[in-house]
C-alpha cells in the first residue's frame, strides 16, 4: 500500500489535491512533486492542498512542500493548504513556514481566495 495517496479534483477554477498519508523521504515526497509539477505543466495555477487526511510529514515532506510551494510560484500559480492537522500545523509554526503558506481551516474559503 502507497504511504501517499493524491486525489485531484476541480472545484471551481481551483484544482484541490486530497491527500491522505504520509509525506516521507521516498515515494510519498516523489508523488507529490509529480501531481503538482503535472498540474502546472497542464495549465493548472491555483492548486489547494488538502492535507486533512496526513497523518505524518518529516523533513523531506516539509522540503517537498517548500518546493511545491516554490515550483508553482515560478510557474505564475498559487498553492495554498486547507484542513491542516493540530500536528502539521505545529511543524510549519515550529520550522516558521506558517509565515510562507497561505493556509486555511476550510475548503469554501480557501477557493474564494484565490479569487
Amino acid at each position: 500500500m502507497p504511504q501517499l495517496t493524491l486525489t485531484e479534483r476541480r472545484n471551481g477554477d481551483v484544482t484541490v489535491i486530497d491527500a491522505a498519508g504520509k509525506i516521507v523521504i521516498g515515494d510519498g515526497s516523489v508523488h507529490l512533486r509529480e501531481s503538482v509539477r503535472n498540474l502546472l505543466d497542464n495549465g493548472h495555477k491555483k492548486i489547494l492542498l488538502n492535507l486533512g487526511g496526513i497523518s505524518y510529514v518529516d523533513s523531506s515532506g516539509i522540503g517537498e512542500l517548500i518546493s511545491s510551494y516554490t515550483t508553482t510560484n515560478n510557474h505564475g500559480g498559487q498553492l495554498k493548504l486547507v484542513n491542516l492537522t493540530r500536528k502539521i500545523q505545529d511543524l510549519l509554526m515550529i520550522t516558521k513556514l506558517l509565515t510562507v503558506f497561505e493556509t486555511y481551516d476550510n475548503e469554501e474559503e480557501a477557493v474564494q481566495s484565490f479569487r
